[in-house]
Parts: C-alpha cells; structure tokens; sequence
C-alpha cells in the first residue's frame, strides 16, 4: 500500500484509510492507493467487506490544490470512483467531518453511506469556477432528486449529516468513531447478505422542469456573468435523460470546457490569494499580543457593527458613548444586530441573552477603558475630534494596550504622532456594516510596532475578516482607488453619458452596483462632505460633479431621503430613473461649453476598469498596498468585485497590460490631467511583465 493510504484487516472486514493530512485531499498518491487498496480488497477472498475512512478530522477535504493547474496523473478520480462502485463487494463510506467535492464523490461511488454527526456533505466546485467532474452531478440527482440537487450544487453548498441522511445522500448516522461507525454498519450488511448497491445503476431521476427553471433563473439573477453554477444546472438535467456512462462523458465533457474558461482562472486566483494575503515578513513568527477585552468608542452604525462583530466572536465589549441616551440608543441597535444573528442561525437566543447580560456593557467614561487590551474609535471622521478620543486612551489604557482608529480618509501617522505611545496606534479600517462586511483594512503607522500589526490579523481571523495591510495614504488602498474610478464616471457623465448608462454598464460587467446606486446607498451627503475636505488642495483642472453637489443641496441625500440619483418608493425594491437628474447634468455640461457625444457600454466599462487599475498600479508601487493580491483582495472583499474575474489587478493582467497603457494614452489626448499613465505599469509593459509578477514580493 500506499504511504498515505493503510490496508488491514478486522476480522472479515477490510478498512482502507486515507491519512494524508491536513485533510486528506485526493493528491495521485491518494488517488493511487484507494485504486491499488480495492484492487487488493476485491481479490481478498477473506475480506466480505470494505471500510473506508479517513484519518483525523475529516474524511476527505477534496482536491489537493497543490495540484491545481497541472496536469492530471493517472488514475484520474473519476476513473478510481468508478473502480470503487464497480467492486464486487459492498463498500462502506465512513464519514466524518467533511466530505467535500472529490470526497463527496468518492464517498458516492462507495455502494453505502454513514455519516457521523456534524459532518457536512457537499460539492463546492462552483465556487472555482468548475462543476463536479467525477460523478457529482450524475449520481447526486440519483439519491435526492433533481430539486434538492440544484439548490445544492449550484450554490456551492452542503448538507449536514442529519439532512443528508433524511434527503438520502448517507444512509445512516453513525455511533462512536468513524471505525466502529463503518465497522458497526459494514457487518451489519454482511449479516443480511447484502451485496453491491451501485448508485449509478439506480433509475435515471425524474426530471423537475420548474426546479431547474427556478435555479436557472436565481442564478442568472444573484451572479450574473458566472458560468459554472449555470453549467452545473446543464450537467444535473443530463442525468435525468441520460444513463451513468454517458452522463458521466458529458458531465466530464462540461467539467473540461470550465477548465478552460477565464473564470475558473480568476476564481483559482481569488482562491489563493485569500490564503496568502496574510502571509507578511514583518510579522513572521511574530507572536501577537492578547486580546480579550475590547473598548469601542462611538456607537453609531459603525461602533455598533463593530461592538456586534466581537460579541458574536466572543470578545468582551466595553462600548464608551458621550451620554446614557447615546448609551442606550448604542444598545438597542447591537440587540438588534444580535437579534438578527440568532435569525440566521449564528447565535442561539441564550448565546444572545448571555452576550447582552456578560459580555457587553455601555460607559459614558473613558476610565471603563482601563483594562482593555485593544480600543477602537469609531467617532465623527474629523482630525481633531480622532486626537481629543486618542488623548483619553493614552491617558486611562493600560500599558501594552492597542489604540486603534477605524479612520476612513485621515493620516493615522498624525494621530499616532499625537499621544506618547506611537508604536501601539494602528488603522483598522472597518467597512459597514461592519458586523457583516468581510474586508478589514489594517492600516499600519511609521511607528506600529510588529507585534501590533500581528494583533490586527489574529483580530481579523478571530472576526472571520479578512484582513489587507494597507499603509498610510488618503483613503489607504480602497478608499484612494475608489475616488479614482468614481471620477472617471464622472468625466464620462459630463462628455455625455447617462448616470444611469453608466450604473448598468458597470453592473454589466459584474459589480454589484453602479457608481451612482452606490452614492445613493452611502448618502450624497458623504460624497459632498468628502469633497469639501478636500477642496483646499484641489486642482483647478479637476472636474466637480456640481449636480451632485445640487441633489446635496436640495436635500436629496440618496435612499435614506428617498431620493438622490434615483426615486425610492416606499416598498418597492431599487430605485427608478430621475428625468430631473438629467437636467441638472445638462445644466452642467451647458455652463462648461461641453457638447455631449455618446458612449458605448464596453467604452464605460473599459475607462473605468482603466482609472483603477492606474491608480492601483500607483498604490503598489508607493507601497501602500504591498502587492497587486493585496488590491485583488480589498476589492474581491469590501468593493463588489465580480469574484469571478478574481480581482482588477488579474483581470488586467488578462485583459493585457500593453492595450490598457495604449487606451490610457489614447484618453490622455483629450484630458492630460487626469489620464497620467502609472510608471510601474509603463515599467511592466515595457518589461513584457505583469502584476502578478510582484506577487511574491515582501
């Protein structure tokens, strides 16, 4: 046998076990050893019966994605399934943990099933841009029906042990180990005299038009531009009209034809680079501090979220507001959020009781503070009151304690100058709602200490964020890029495109929103604001949207006044188009001589794509952004960045460096000020290079 496959015997029944750790994933050696193990177990005149199992905790996690981009070696797992399903004697899986894509499928080519409880069954391939290619979609519809099976597969999503068991994915639940579990079951088929029960030799299932119709439009609809969950649809509908062998060709005849698709590229890559973004020399090995107890100062919409962020992550929540009625507002709103975890199954209802009675409390006073071991503020997004907040901390924290500003825009480094601890203030620049949004930008000082920097990313897992190191810049990597391909959408409305041409072609592309769905979402009033700030330094070249600053001043903020750039009804999902919006813009273009001209979709969406990919390639080689993946990521996680394209900085290198320079230079012709092409991008062109060649870098 194998070194990570193990054959023994146990009395008359044979146990094969997968132990290639972490997760036993379907690397060749793995591959290679169930082949040559039920090889053995089918001659093994002594062996009625077969377990297998894998060891540790789980049963099998799936592909080895060390593997993932190289050629396949034999055997192929849709061959070693087949070989399993085709023994002459009963197979038993014994599930435990997570049986997960190839794993699921392995354990579908084995004839019987027991699930341990608090496993989880499922077939994620659609989340890499593929579908299942070694029976997963053929044999899954052959056990729980086509319905069940695209809103499984499509979605990426998995079964627990005891649905599994009820649908008729696993036979059974199991008892005490995995071994004795599969041991217990195995001779138990062997006393009925059961043989062989094949799941690809079951009926074709029946066909479900309205399920598959329903699915296709769900998905079409929640990711549009995604082809693979879409694909598997096609792939589930081929087992209903098909028998095993050929489903299994076209199944394996859809998987190919993903493999070779752009998404599946940008999926591997949004993949990877989840993995490796916290992956940083300057924090390697370095042990980060403890942090149990947390202070939020602030507790509008964003101290609320974050306060409700540690709370469902067990942290201990001391929240500081300026009086008891802002304390008892605060408070409301975080019960709320609670409220609305238990809702969603993150929280029992006494998880919530115990959370509001122990782990969570309001002060009007800084001292509450003194025994946190982190703080973070989260007040008006001014200098001086960031400096007043930081003051306090500095005077009442204990030493070793982590002062934090959750700080859009303003210079962490001067807030840190500030106080007489410099090397404890870091950035942690949370996106809202906080509670639920994914991204958490750690902004790190001149002076941040390492082991502060190490704390935010143990902070960030500990959350279930994911974490980006930015440096210091107006707007770190989001916010500053944001501005960028925000102004272009507005060069392009002036010249003579639509706000609304331009949020369709935007969404078109694979955003979630279009710029102007998102202003009205934030509130115009956060546009105006920000542009005020900055006018002191602003260039006289520069284009205002002035019919922005027009809605700001007629009062129309966006979806919280019910009307911005679109008219909000009260129960109606979306907004609708507003004539009087074009008119402002017309005004506009009218006073600055501008003769409007048309714009197609793909030119919108290339300008845009172009602004931020510039601007990012500025961002990287200023260093506030380490690499192109850590821009990928901030984008994939706090922006909306279709997933799909695995982030601006991979579909560039895609899209091909050398025709976006030539497009930025083609649109430096008509505005030289804005359209500067970035010199690290002009470097790589010139290099026949790319950004993911600076992924490696520290």
């Amino acid at each position: 046998m194998s070194d990570v496959v193990a054959y023994e015997m146990d009395g008359d029944i044979a146990v094969i076990t997968i132990a290639n750790p972490p997760v036993n994933a379907l690397g060749h050696a793995v591959r290679q050893g169930l082949w040559d193990a039920i090889e053995r177990f089918d001659a093994d005149e002594a062996a009625h019966a077969a377990v297998i199992l894998g060891e540790g905790k789980l049963f099998i996690g799936g592909a080895d994605i060390s593997e993932f981009g190289k050629p396949p070696q034999d055997p192929w797992l849709p061959e070693v399934v087949n070989r399993i399903e085709a023994c002459g004697k009963p197979v038993v899986a014994a599930i435990q943990g997570a049986a997960l894509g190839g794993g699921l499928e392995v354990a579908l080519g084995c004839h019987y099933r027991v699930a341990m409880p608090g496993t989880k069954l499922g077939l994620p391939e659609v989340n890499l841009g593929i579908i299942p290619g070694a029976g997963g979609t053929q044999r899954t519809p052959r056990l729980i029906g086509v319905a069940a099976s695209v809103q499984m597969i499509p979605a990426g999503g998995n079964l627990s042990a005891e649905d599994a068991v009820a649908r008729g994915l696993a036979d059974t639940l199991g008892e005490g180990s995995p071994r004795e579990a599969g041991l217990a079951y195995a001779r138990e088929l062997v006393g009925q005299g059961a043989g062989p029960r094949r799941v690809g030799a079951l009926p074709c299932p029946k066909t479900d038009e309205a399920a598959l119709e329903q699915a296709r439009a769900l998905w079409r609809k929640k990711s549009a531009g995604e082809v693979a969950r879409l694909a598997a649809i096609d792939a589930v509908e081929a087992a209903t009209r098909l028998d095993i062998a050929e489903g299994l060709d076209e199944e394996r005849r859809i998987f190919r034809e993903m493999m070779e698709t752009p998404q599946r590229a940008g999926l591997i890559h949004a993949f990877f680079i989840e993995r490796k973004v916290a992956k940083l020399p300057e924090i390697e090995g370095v042990a980060p501090r403890e942090v149990a107890r947390i202070g939020v100062i602030g507790g509008g919409t964003m101290g609320a979220g974050i306060a409700t962020a540690a709370l469902t992550r067990g942290l201990d929540v001391t929240l500081i507001e300026r009086d008891e009625a802002s304390a008892d507002k605060a408070r409301a709103t975080i019960s709320k959020n609670l409220e609305g975890a238990v809702k969603r199954g993150k929280l029992s209802d006494a998880q919530k009781d115990s959370i509001l009675s122990d782990g969570f409390r309001t002060a009007t006073g800084y001292d509450a503070l003194s025994e946190a071991d982190l703080a973070i503020e989260a007040v008006f997004e001014d200098m001086d009151v960031k400096k007043q907040v930081f003051a306090e901390l500095d005077r009442v924290m204990k030493k070793g304690a982590i002062l934090a500003t959750n700080t859009s825009y303003l210079d962490v480094n001067e807030i840190a100058a500030s106080i007489s601890r410099p090397g404890d203030v870091i950035g942690l620049h949370f996106f809202s709602p906080a509670h639920v949004m994914k991204l958490l930008e750690v902004v790190v000082a001149d002076q941040t200490a390492n082991d502060v920097t190490a704390t935010a990313f143990a902070l960030a897992k500990k959350l279930g964020k994911v974490a980006v190191r930015a440096g210091v810049c107006d707007g770190f990597i989001g916010n500053r890029i944001l501005a960028k391909y925000r102004a272009a959408a507005d060069r392009m409305v002036l010249q003579g495109a639509s706000p609304y041409q331009v949020d369709r072609a935007v969404k078109a592309f694979g955003w979630p929103m279009g710029p102007y769905e998102m202003g009205d979402l934030a509130g115009l009033d956060i546009g105006y604001m920000t542009r005020k700030r900055k006018e002191p330094t602003r260039d006289p070249r520069d284009v205002v949207p002035t019919w922005a600053d027009e809605l700001y001043h007629l009062g129309r903020l966006g979806q919280k006044t019910g009307r911005g750039y679109y008219i909000y009804e009260e129960g109606k999902r979306g907004g609708q188009e507003d004539p009087e919006v074009e008119e402002l813009v017309a005004k506009a273009r009218e006073k600055q001589g501008i003769a409007p001209r048309e714009f197609t979709d793909a030119e919108i969406q290339r300008r845009y794509m172009a602004a931020l990919v510039n601007e990012a390639a500025r961002v990287v080689e200023e260093g506030i952004a380490k690499r192109p993946l850590d821009v990928d990521v901030t984008f994939l996680y706090g922006y909306g960045f279709p997933r799909w394209r695995g982030g601006p900085m991979h579909w560039a290198d895609h899209a091909g460096l050398a025709d976006l320079l030539s497009d930025i230079k083609e649109y430096a012709e008509e505005d030289d000020f804005f359209w500067q092409p970035a010199p690290l991008l002009e470097r790589l062109v010139a290099d026949n290079a790319n950004f993911a060649s600076l992924n490696d870098q520290g």
